[in-house]
């Protein structure tokens, strides 16, 4: 009798441990619910005690909160460092990251999270997000709407709750002339979206996913932004079965097509980015590549209002390396933004890590210098800590070493330049089309009877050495 009042006591004691959990872990989006300890905005002092503003001490600075190659008004190639790189911070993975995988749960408790998704948690993550980007020495960061406000239980909720946390960035902004490089609307997470958004089957998803695009369009507009970006990551098929790819194909040009249109309805001057991507969450995403994008876009008619973001993660998932993409961007002039990360080629899906590779973080600046910048789009750290790095240290270091490694980069592209050694490689293996004939076939006019006679003058032709060796000796000698 005694063991059983026991283990009814011990029974409801589990059931009101697990009720105040609950309770925290639903809390409301109202700044007046007490929901947890912390749910008040009252924090006081700095986020980051301890770290001061990062500086530049050179490379052979050993302090892991210091630049080594990154020095902001350093002009390389007539343009300052950071108009070259202009930085960005992604709010979600740095501010919204976890640690949480499929297997396991978050790792990351920092100090500033109280557990809820309130309002006045979302105020205090923004401060700390602005301190960061302060502290860190970078003027641009990005977002997804639902990430900096939490969703209500309607739509003008919603929206009420991203008014209010817009205006306090618009505060920060305006006391630290920082602002977005780009912002977005998160098509991706909540189950309405499962099939889709501009491409669902479901009529009055299509109409949310436009209403939601709207308004996160009109704040990117008000907070000053540069950029707005498509990211469709459930814009595709898991399977063809039961898939009118035609229709949704249609669907989707349709959604970018009033995008446009109220892009300049409202009068947001900002460049519209479709960011490609081949899989993952959908089995195919339509957006598969840069020359797949493009494609569409040329289709639909679209070429003229889009320019593509190019993340490095992705174009190695679409089986590209991130300089292939990005000069398939450059050469058709949609080149606008990059996401500065990368993948690891031992694990097949997006990884989503700061690119620390010299090698590919050169290969990533050649084509920016081709491009003469990426104005008004910039590099976004579109990257997240490992789910085993749990110190708030770690933010800065992760960055810091992205930022280095984008630097050496391009320090490593002015040395090429400046030898003039590769770039003569490439000039003297096309230079049989400096020629009468090579001119008079690049400008459209060899037709094949001519160039007949020309074959039947020259005879069987000697074709040179293509001399990639040399090309990568040429190329690794500036790393």
């Amino acid at each position: 009798m005694r063991g059983a009042k026991l283990l009814v006591l011990l029974v409801a004691s589990s059931l009101c441990l697990y009720a105040a959990i609950a309770a925290q872990e639903t809390c409301p989006a109202d700044l007046d619910a007490k929901c947890g300890d912390g749910a008040a905005d009252d924090w006081e002092g700095e986020f980051f005690p301890g770290i001061a503003k990062i500086k530049y001490e050179g490379p052979t600075s050993k302090k892991p909160l210091a630049y080594k190659w990154y020095n902001a008004e350093e002009v390389i190639l007539g343009k300052k460092m950071k108009d070259w790189l202009r930085f960005s911070v992604a709010f979600w993975h740095t501010f919204r990251g976890t640690g949480g995988d499929p297997f396991g749960a978050a790792t990351k408790a920092w100090p500033w999270e109280d557990g809820t998704n309130s309002l006045a948690m979302a105020k205090r993550r923004m401060k700390a997000h602005f301190e960061f980007m302060e502290k860190l020495g970078v003027d641009r960061w990005c977002f997804h709407d639902r990430d900096i406000a939490p969703d209500g239980k309607t739509l003008a909720e919603t929206n009420a709750n991203l008014d209010e946390i817009v205006e306090l960035a618009k505060q920060l902004q305006d006391e630290t002339n920082i602002k977005p490089l780009w912002g977005t609307a998160q098509l991706f997470m909540h189950p309405r979206y499962m099939h889709g958004a501009a491409t669902s089957p479901e009529v009055k998803v299509y109409a949310y996913a436009a209403a939601q695009v709207k308004k996160a369009l009109e704040v990117t507009h008000y907070l000053g932004g540069e950029n707005y970006v498509f990211w469709g990551g459930r814009e595709g098929y898991q399977t063809l079965l039961n898939t009118d790819m035609k229709r949704e194909l249609e669907h989707l040009a349709n959604f970018l097509q009033a995008a446009v249109d109220h892009k300049k309805k409202i009068g947001f001057k900002g460049i519209l980015l479709i960011e490609p991507k081949p899989q993952e969450p959908t089995k195919h995403q339509y957006d598969w590549d840069v020359a797949t994008t493009f494609s569409f876009l040329q289709k639909y008619g679209l070429t003229g209002e889009f320019k593509i973001n190019v993340e490095c993660n992705h174009a190695t998932l679409s089986g590209h390396s991130c300089h292939h993409e990005l000069e398939t961007a450059r050469i058709n002039g949609l080149l606008g933004n990059i996401d500065a990360n990368t993948g690891d080629p031992q694990v097949g899906w997006d990884t989503d890590e700061f690119l620390t590779d010299i090698s590919e973080a050169t290969l990533v600046m050649s084509s920016v210098v081709k491009n003469g910048g990426l104005a008004p789009g910039g590099f976004n750290f579109d990257a997240k800590l490992r789910r085993e790095s749990t110190d708030v240290e770690d933010m800065f270091i992760a960055h810091i070493s992205g930022m280095d490694t984008m630097a050496r980069g391009l320090r490593n592209v002015a040395k090429l330049i400046e030898d003039g050694s590769l770039d003569e490689l490439v000039r003297k293996r096309y230079q049989s089309f400096d020629s009468e004939i090579g001119a008079m076939i690049e400008a459209g006019k060899g037709d094949f009877e001519t160039l007949e006679k020309k074959v039947l003058e020259w005879g069987e032709p000697t074709v040179p050495s293509g001399k990639q060796e040399l090309a990568e000796m040429l190329f690794q000698s500036a790393l």
